[in-house]
């Protein structure tokens, strides 16, 4: 009898064990939040994929004729850069060349031009202005010469001044194409005016240059 009470008594206390346990379980299930089903992953925004610039080509129009005489007054200078180039360009014509031409009181008869007698750096060149007519009143550096008149290729371009290697290229092909000989360095014309009279930039593609190569 007594060893009867002694197995019930541990019977009840196993079970008492087991209950608990089983509660404390169910009790930290409970207690765990529950997963929202809704919940919908949300995706982190991908970079934006880089654009591709691509580069217009010029406008290259290329014409076989004659060039008239021209008498120019011009200035030799240099250029470390490329991009030093045109602020020379712009003291030599607007300083230089205009005190010229104001103190023979000369008149300016055609585009500015310039020639390149250097196509890495440093670069060599000449800036001129066509004139009616030689000054007898000197400048210090200006120099007058007489240019043309003969059969020249001009090619017709219109871009960036920094696509001008392409018009040269054009030029070139085209004379090996066509087998006409180089009579003299080419020189260059800047028939349109980039800059507007308020200043504002004109659309490269509508400024034209001249590229002009002698021929024979």
């Amino acid at each position: 009898m007594k060893t009867t009470t002694i197995s019930i008594c541990c019977s009840t206390m196993l079970l008492t064990m087991i209950f608990f346990s089983a509660c404390s379980n169910n009790a930290d299930k409970n207690a765990q939040p529950k997963k929202d089903s809704t919940k919908t992953a949300i995706k982190k925004p991908q970079p934006p994929e880089p654009k591709v610039e691509t580069v217009r080509p010029p406008i290259v129009n290329i014409v076989d004729t004659v060039a008239p005489k021209r008498l120019v007054c011009y200035f030799k200078d240099s250029a470390k850069t490329f991009e030093r180039i045109s602020l020379k360009l712009g003291k030599i014509y607007g300083v230089k060349l205009a005190e010229y031409i104001k103190k023979n009181g000369l008149k300016q008869s055609g585009a500015p031009m310039a020639w390149y007698k250097t196509q890495k750096a440093p670069y060599f060149f000449e800036a001129g202005l066509p004139v009616n007519k030689a000054g007898k009143k000197s400048v210090t550096g200006v120099q007058v010469r007489e240019v043309g008149p003969g059969k020249v290729i001009v090619a017709h371009f219109y871009g960036p001044y920094e696509l001008l290697p392409q018009g040269y290229d054009a030029v070139k092909e085209f004379m090996k194409d066509n087998k006409k000989m180089a009579a003299g360095a080419p020189f260059e014309m800047y028939v349109t005016d980039p800059v507007e009279k308020n200043g504002k930039p004109v659309d490269p593609y509508k400024v034209q240059t001249d590229i002009i190569f002698p021929i024979k």
